[in-house]
């Protein structure tokens, strides 16, 4: 776990992704290996790396702040919807078994590494009209579809905030921020719904694996810092490109997982 703490940080101030991305399988595959659970086994990897990412994204969003890179103009309606979408999903998630939760996984990351693959950096503005309807339809899908995959949501909303002008750092600075709201009400939902279906998981309070916390958080706050200072010193393009190929890696990973479960 010290070992997959590292990337997981660093990543997470990298691209701005709370480190779900990375925590997920890491975890998914610790607890598969330790066989802590066979019905829960990507629930509780889930419902620990929300927890863990409160902590990160709030180190993110803070050393992004200090380069200018946060929007919190967006959160005020974005981020409310965010919230709805991800109390939905969590719920939802509950109820989905772990192969089905998996290839939902997998199936979003490819989406979304392809349109960073594709899409252009072409302005350094913001366009002035990101407006209400969006914000509250694209925050709702965002928050529901980050609730069963355990992230922050930053794999949706960079590409969301690049479709409206942002260029890719304050994308990135912006979907951290983000990310941390989804990442309370994240963890808020699967303890919750841990606690409801009454699971009795090893060392575990609801979704919620507690030594996993704790060897993580130290490690992953520190590491996020660092990310963040890295992705301010490349290039735009590069640092888009670079997020839509760690998509494409995270998402064959758990195609080939889902294929043996």
């Amino acid at each position: 776990m010290v070992v997959a703490a590292v990337p997981v940080g660093f990543f997470a101030g990298l691209f701005g992704i709370g480190g779900g991305l990375i925590s997920v399988p890491f975890l998914f595959f610790i607890f598969d290996f330790l066989n802590l659970t066979d019905d829960y086994t990507m629930h509780l990897a889930v419902g620990t790396a929300f927890f863990i990412t409160i902590f990160t994204s709030t180190a993110s969003v803070l050393t992004h702040r200090k380069h200018n890179a946060v929007d919190f103009g967006v959160l005020k309606i974005f981020g409310l919807f965010v919230i709805l979408g991800v109390f939905f999903g969590s719920f939802l998630a509950a109820f989905l078994k772990t192969k089905y939760l998996v290839l939902f996984f997998s199936i979003v990351v490819f989406i979304f590494g392809a349109y960073l693959l594709l899409q252009q950096e072409n302005s350094n503005k913001i366009k002035p009209r990101f407006s209400f309807f969006p914000k509250a339809v694209l925050g709702f899908i965002s928050g529901s579809i980050s609730a069963p995959m355990g992230i922050t949501g930053a794999m949706m909303n960079v590409p969301i905030l690049r479709f409206f002008g942002y260029p890719i750092t304050k994308a990135i600075g912006s979907a951290a921020a983000i990310g941390w709201i989804i990442s309370i009400s994240g963890t808020i939902g699967f303890f919750s719904t841990g606690l409801y279906l009454d699971v009795s998981l090893p060392l575990s309070i609801g979704f919620v694996n507690i030594p996993a916390f704790l060897i993580f958080i130290p490690i992953t706050t520190i590491m996020a810092r660092v990310g963040v200072n890295t992705v301010h010193k490349m290039s735009k393009i590069k640092a888009q490109r670079m997020f839509g190929v760690f998509l494409y890696v995270i998402g064959t990973i758990f195609i080939f997982r889902y294929f043996s479960l």
